[in-house]
């Protein structure tokens, strides 16, 4: 019996000793993402997009590959990254924080703001983001946590279109999106009448 006992306290112990290991390496692993978000702060700059810390740009010494700025940079966005449900619906879409990234990339290495053109097409649940605030709070009962954000990345030229379809589909009405969305029947035939136009198609999608 006692042999029994001694048994089941050093497997408990072990246990207790695995799990206090594990969670030191979390731990660990949580300082080290923070140390390094902090870095990228301080480090980072913020060419046009300014509102977003996880917008900026950090510095590369010793460039010897850079843009054709005789060339239009013609990006084209399919955008379906939702801020998930419950409470993360009131924080920052991370789709758009990426968007305003990928201006400031373009702008940080050469390109002309004059000739970066971008066209963002939304479609599935990130469209909730392009709510104007009234319909927003209707909805979710708080701001729209994006309107900052978008205005910064509609002020640097950007064109939104909305996927009709998923409009539908989500019952959302048009007058609930901000007034400078465009809507089309689909993000579908968007996204094929950009690229024919000879846009670079980048997708942000769920992770």
């Amino acid at each position: 019996m006692k042999l029994k006992l001694f048994v089941a306290l050093l497997c408990a112990a072990s246990i207790n000793a695995c799990i206090a290991q594990t969670t030191d390496k979390k731990d660990d692993a949580v300082k080290k993402e923070n140390n390094r978000l902090a870095k990228y702060n301080a480090r980072g700059i913020y060419p046009v997009i300014k509102s977003s810390k996880m917008s900026g740009v950090l510095p590369v010494d010793g460039i010897t590959e850079k843009p054709d700025t005789s060339l239009t940079y013609k990006l084209l966005i399919s955008l379906t990254l939702g801020a998930g449900g419950g409470e993360k619906i009131k924080e920052v879409n991370k789709g758009l924080v990426e968007i305003g990234r990928l201006i400031n990339l373009h702008i940080a290495a050469g390109v002309p703001k004059a000739k970066l053109q971008v066209v963002v097409v939304t479609h599935s649940k990130a469209l909730y983001a392009l709510m104007n605030n009234e319909a927003f709070k209707k909805e979710f009962k708080d701001d729209n946590p994006n309107l900052t954000l978008l205005n910064e990345i509609e002020s640097a030229g950007t064109k939104f279109i909305a996927c009709g379809q998923a409009l539908q589909f989500l019952e959302i009405k048009n007058e609930e999106l901000l007034p400078e969305v465009k809507i089309a029947l689909s993000a579908k035939t968007a996204i094929s009448t950009y690229r024919l136009k000879g846009y670079v198609l980048y997708e942000i999608d769920e992770e």
